[in-house]
């Protein structure tokens, strides 16, 4: 089986340079390190593998009419090739759009941080 292609979008690079900016200042650059050496070592290859192993995105059913049209449009924009999975690894969460052979890694935040801007994925 050929292993699905990783393609990083410009958000989730800069995510990473958030996260490793935000680990500098508090003097725990060891941590950020460790996040590479997991996301490198276990995330990425385990992703090309079995492209479905995140969780639906969509599963989380909407609980206002205001998430109920922004979930439908996104699934518009997104099509019905293309899934939204997340994966929560350690302290995490992982934003990845898997179509055909393609995963396309779309954010990374810690599970505390309050949202996914997807806007600039997929413009109006």
């Amino acid at each position: 089986m050929t292993p699905a292609t990783l393609r990083v979008t410009g958000n989730f690079s800069r995510n990473l340079d958030g996260i490793e900016a935000f680990l500098r200042e508090v003097d725990a650059t060891q941590v950020f390190a460790e996040l590479l050496d997991d996301l490198f070592a276990e995330v990425f290859p385990a992703l090309e593998r079995f492209p479905e192993m995140g969780a639906d995105f969509f599963h989380h059913p909407p609980t206002c009419r205001e998430t109920q049209v922004r979930t439908q449009q996104l699934r518009r924009r997104l099509g019905p090739e293309t899934s939204l999975r997340e994966v929560l690894r350690g302290d995490y969460l992982l934003l990845y759009a898997h179509r055909e052979r393609d995963i396309f890694l779309l954010a990374i935040r810690h599970h505390r941080q309050l949202s996914f801007d997807l806007s600039g994925h997929w413009p109006d």
